[in-house]
């Protein structure tokens, strides 16, 4: 599984899950396409914060990989 919590393992366009902040507790995750990196670091211990294509923000649990069967 690709760690969301390096931010050299995100990329502009990928397809990831997220968690907003208002959803922590409950850990609800949200999906959707990459816009924007929003995290400057390296990495952190929580995820790496993203704005997705919709607009949400919110720090990567997922990478969502397609595979080819």
């Amino acid at each position: 599984m690709i760690d969301g919590r390096q931010r050299k393992n995100i990329q502009i366009g990928l397809f990831v899950e997220i968690v907003q902040k208002p959803h922590q507790r409950s850990g609800e995750l949200t999906s959707g396409k990459v816009a924007k990196i929003l995290t400057k670091s390296p990495n952190h211990p929580y995820g790496i914060k993203v704005r997705l294509e919709s607009g949400l923000v919110g720090r990567v649990k997922n990478i969502i990989t397609l595979q080819k069967s």
